[in-house]
């Protein structure tokens, strides 16, 4: 179970990361309201998987797909530049993220 509130902690924080972009500086309501939901939502989760997975593991794998998702979605949602290099360093993200996941 603990792997599995580790994927959607993960997950949690892409949503508020989008919608820290989207509240632009907290001057929209209903974004920066996301954020603190998305993001409460995520603390919890992970707190939550770090009863049983290392923090080391833990904290690397959920940074690891914050980032990665923040990557991608930014490219497809805020038409951010899409290039060869920076999908190969997102691959390499998500390399990682396995890597640790096998390590545990």
């Amino acid at each position: 179970m603990s792997w599995l509130y580790l994927m959607f902690a993960g997950l949690l924080e892409v949503g508020g990361v989008i919608s820290l972009k989207m509240a632009e500086g907290f001057t929209k309501m209903k974004p920066s309201l996301a954020f603190v939901i998305f993001m409460g939502s995520s603390f919890v989760l992970l707190s939550l998987s770090l009863k049983e997975i290392p923090i080391s593991i833990g904290y690397g794998i959920w940074t690891g797909i914050g980032a990665a998702g923040s990557v991608l979605l930014g490219m497809f949602i805020f038409k951010e530049r899409k290039d060869l290099k920076k999908l190969i360093f997102v691959g390499g993200i998500i390399g990682c993220i396995v890597g640790l996941k096998l390590l545990s």
